[in-house]
């Protein structure tokens, strides 16, 4: 059995509110060409498929089409369950329509695979229960029995782990209670089927970034990697952003990371899917398909000044990429430079000075005593961004406040 690993897709992200759409939209081509041309047998989608619980009209047309092109007309079973950023009611509230195709999606932890009909002659689910599946993929010499964990935080579960306030002991309940549950669960794998794991979940020990946000990635929420059940031929995981394998886990683990990067942290970060071949009795062979799909995100760091970052942009540098851009000088830059800037290069996102005096620390009490709002404004515009504010807003400010005032 062939087996295809990828997780979130944060399909609606943007970068400074700049659409991401279209890298999306290539990564997805990339995966369903990958899913072709290496003859994938299941695809396994981690969690996380967009990056906010109320998706645009474009991000959920995304998904529909990439599970509709990866199953094949119900040839190919695809396996999708939600992460911390999906709505779990929303995910799924196509079910019964996409089961019939074979594509299961998965809202909760304890969610029964077999609630809903397949209806085609390529996949069938012959056994499930609240957590795991046994699944026919026709071509394939053997079933799988998979164990599914969508992001198992404790309203998902429906359950009080620790009544305990401390860190450590919330810590240790839930990854007991994690470990109890994949264990229970593991007691329906056999030794002549593949068996597998798809989660969403951090483990101690992983690698992570800064595009992991809003949401706790540590924390109570951890997971000891032990809990993991030692007969799984994979566990394919979601949370992370960092293509990785967990090393000190009973079974091979992988989070196949995000297919974009979606922080500057993530800068000469490769991105990832796995590949997985697996049979009863025998250790799976994996391997990582790098993407080359979406702009990646570049730092730049001018310490000679702003002309060596007009050089770097006069040069081409990094001409399809997004750039977070540093500029070291003394004084603060013009609206005009920074113009300038972005005109050489648009993929320039922010452009922050870092300055070589120290005025740039926070104004003082007496600093702001007898200033008026307008000139506290543009003193906390410059401390924030460090540049001079714009005329346009600055106008618009001050009408603002003339309306406030006025209702006031």
């Amino acid at each position: 059995m062939r087996i295809l690993h990828t997780s979130d897709w944060h399909l609606g992200r943007n970068i400074e509110q700049i659409s991401r759409i279209d890298e999306q939209v290539e990564f997805i081509d990339c995966l369903c060409t990958i899913a072709d041309e290496e003859k994938i047998d299941l695809v396994l989608v981690a969690g996380d498929i967009y990056d906010t619980y109320n998706p645009s009209a474009a991000a959920e047309e995304l998904f529909y089409d990439a599970i509709e092109r990866l199953n094949q007309k119900g040839k190919r079973p695809v396996i999708v369950i939600a992460g911390n950023h999906d709505n779990p009611e929303r995910l799924c509230a196509s079910s019964p329509l996409a089961y019939k195709n074979g594509i299961i999606l998965l809202g909760y932890p304890k969610s029964d695979p077999g609630e809903f009909r397949i209806d085609t002659a390529g996949v069938k689910i012959l056994k499930s229960g609240p957590g795991w599946m046994e699944l026919c993929i026709s071509g394939c010499e053997n079933n799988a029995v998979i164990i599914t964990l969508p992001y198992p935080s404790e309203a998902r579960l429906e359950e009080v782990l620790s009544n305990q306030a401390k860190e450590e002991e919330l810590q240790k309940a839930y990854s007991d209670r994690i470990g109890e549950l994949l264990s229970e669960l593991s007691s329906n794998f056999r030794d002549d089927t593949v068996n597998l794991v798809i989660g969403h979940m951090f483990l101690m020990g992983g690698k992570e970034s800064d595009s992991e946000r809003t949401l706790q990635v540590g924390g109570a929420m951890t997971v000891s990697p032990e809990a993991l059940p030692e007969r799984a031929h994979y566990a394919a995981l979601g949370h992370l952003h960092r293509p990785q394998e967990i090393k000190n886990a009973p079974c091979p683990v992988f989070y196949s990371g995000s297919p974009l990067a979606y922080s500057f942290s993530e800068d000469g970060h490769s991105k990832a899917v796995f590949i997985v071949d697996a049979s009863p009795q025998k250790k799976a062979e994996i391997k990582p398909v790098y993407l080359n799909c979406g702009k990646p995100l570049r730092k730049w760091f001018a310490k000679d000044g702003i002309n060596q970052a007009l050089n770097w942009c006069e040069e081409g540098r990094d001409k399809n990429a997004w750039i977070d851009l540093e500029i070291a000088t003394e004084r603060f830059l013009t609206i005009e430079e920074q113009k300038k800037l972005r005109a050489l290069n648009p993929g320039i996102i922010n452009i922050r000075p870092r300055l070589k005096t120290e005025e740039t620390t926070t104004p003082q009490m007496y600093d702001r005593e007898n200033k008026k709002i307008d000139e506290l404004f543009k003193d906390f515009y410059r401390y924030k961004t460090g540049s001079d504010i714009p005329e346009e807003l600055m106008e618009a400010f001050v009408e603002l406040i003339n309306e406030e005032e006025q209702n006031f």
